[in-house]
């Protein structure tokens, strides 16, 4: 059997960009990327908090120190720059994995340095 948990998130990031015109994604500052274990590419779940909008996208780079969080494409009429997002990775394990792992959890700042 297989159990879907969470992998990672990024919790209360603040939107910095949203580009309607852009390639649909997810503009997400590196080294937000790298703390929270997400891959370039990989599905993500964004939960607007100021909304209760849902949706998933896909992960894109953003310059390491930026605190870029950038809403592209169809994603961009679902959060409006100044908007609180948490974002979210999931991932299935067998029953003996779930057990043991363990979630990469980032907090961050108001200019979404991670705390």
């Amino acid at each position: 059997m297989q159990v879907t948990l969470m992998k990672g998130k990024i919790h209360r990031a603040q939107v910095t960009q949203a580009d309607l015109h852009y390639e649909g994604s997810i503009s997400i500052d590196r080294v937000l990327i790298d703390a929270a274990g997400l891959l370039v590419n990989e599905r993500v779940d964004i939960y607007n908090i100021d909304t209760g909008a849902r949706f998933s996208t896909y992960v894109i780079e953003a310059p390491a120190g930026s605190g870029i969080i950038g809403l592209n494409g169809a994603a961009a009429r679902l959060a409006m720059v100044g908007d609180k997002v948490i974002i979210v990775a999931y991932a299935n394990f067998n029953d003996a994995e779930a057990r043991s792992f363990q979630p990469r959890v980032v907090f961050v700042n108001e200019r979404n340095q991670k705390l």
